[in-house]
């Protein structure tokens, strides 16, 4: 009887032995691994996920191999221009391989926004086109945005007066289109009318790469607008020109409307007028960018510190839109920004 009992518990070890260690060799069907891109501009990093076929993550366990020889972690920078086989192994399991290419610069595309200048007036009664036109834009891209340019009158005693009226004449002899509404694609295009009835024209040129991209870091306190405007470039540029406009959201005044839009009522008593244009930190037609920084790989930048413009009626509201022009006075890419931003270069 006791040798039966010491014979059980031998074997009740054995399986318990044989079990444990089936668990720690538990076998892998497949190793996955993927890369945050698998192109990058050299001395940027791409980092690297290893994951089984059932989603569980062994980034942490798996080793790395970049042209056959292993490295730490599992992230990879290069200073060089060039392509790298990179794989991983797990348990003696080796995934596909994966390349992965660090290039100058110049094989970078940024995404591309549209600018909508929606010249406009409280007074206009066919003015509510072109904003209804902007609100379905949007509707159907975040790479929309709008600057409403109030025209034409700041005297009170004007049929045409517009409390937000700014002075864009420059401009506009340039563009010279007469009349109100004109909604400006990129500044030198005009969109056809009715803009509602023409969305797809805007939403087109959001569509593929920008080899320009901005991005802007922004604060305002104590009454001081402190404006970082970057932009960054994967061709080489000549000839080209930074806007910076300041404008407010959330403006309550009556607007006049003789469209169908809105529910073909006039007046629009109380409408929010937003993205107005309040003031220009840059000459109207642009700041010449010296040509020694519009070149592959190179980011310009452009620092603003300056009081808040005195027809702004709250400082909160405040939004600002920045974008280059180039020789033609045409918009190349634009960025907007509210309050307390600190954006990325968006790369696709």
């Amino acid at each position: 009887m006791k040798k039966n009992i010491i014979l059980l518990f031998l074997t009740s070890l054995m399986l318990s032995a044989c079990s444990s260690e089936y668990e720690i060799l538990k076998s892998v069907e497949a190793v996955i691994l993927t890369a945050d891109s698998s192109i990058k501009a050299v001395d940027q990093t791409i980092t690297f996920t290893v994951k089984d076929n059932t989603g569980a993550d062994l980034t942490g366990e798996a080793t790395l191999y970049v042209n056959g020889e292993e490295i730490e972690g599992n992230m990879l920078t290069s200073a060089t221009v060039g392509t790298f086989e990179v794989t991983a192994k797990y348990l003696g399991v080796s995934s596909v391989a994966l390349p992965v290419r660090f290039h100058d610069g110049s094989e970078t595309n940024f995404v591309r926004r549209v600018l909508i200048e929606d010249y406009t007036g409280t007074w206009c009664g066919y003015c509510p086109r072109v904003a209804y036109g902007i609100e379905l834009a949007k509707e159907q891209s975040h790479n929309v945005v709008p600057v409403a340019i109030h025209r034409p009158s700041s005297n009170p005693a004007s049929p045409s007066y517009d409390p937000y009226n700014y002075n864009t004449g420059e401009l506009e002899e340039i563009i010279n289109i007469p009349g109100y509404p004109k909604g400006m694609l990129n500044r030198m295009t005009q969109w056809n009318f009715p803009e509602p009835d023409n969305i797809a024209q805007a939403i087109g040129l959001t569509q593929g790469g920008s080899k320009m991209d901005l991005a802007l870091e922004t604060t305002v306190s104590g009454g001081t607008m402190n404006v970082d405007v970057n932009v960054k470039f994967s061709q080489d540029f000549s000839n080209l020109k930074l806007v910076v406009y300041v404008l407010e959201n959330g403006l309550i005044y009556d607007q006049h409307n003789y469209t169908t839009y809105y529910g073909g009522v006039d007046i629009l008593v109380n409408y929010q007028h937003n993205h107005v244009l309040r003031g220009v930190l840059t000459p109207l037609l642009g700041e010449a960018i010296n040509g020694t920084e519009t070149v592959v790989n190179n980011v310009y930048t452009r620092s603003f510190s300056v009081p808040v413009p005195a027809n702004v009626a709250n400082a909160a509201n405040i939004e600002f839109v920045a974008f280059v022009v180039d020789a033609q006075g045409k918009a190349i890419n634009v960025r907007h920004a509210g309050l307390n931003a600190s954006q990325e270069f968006e790369e696709m």
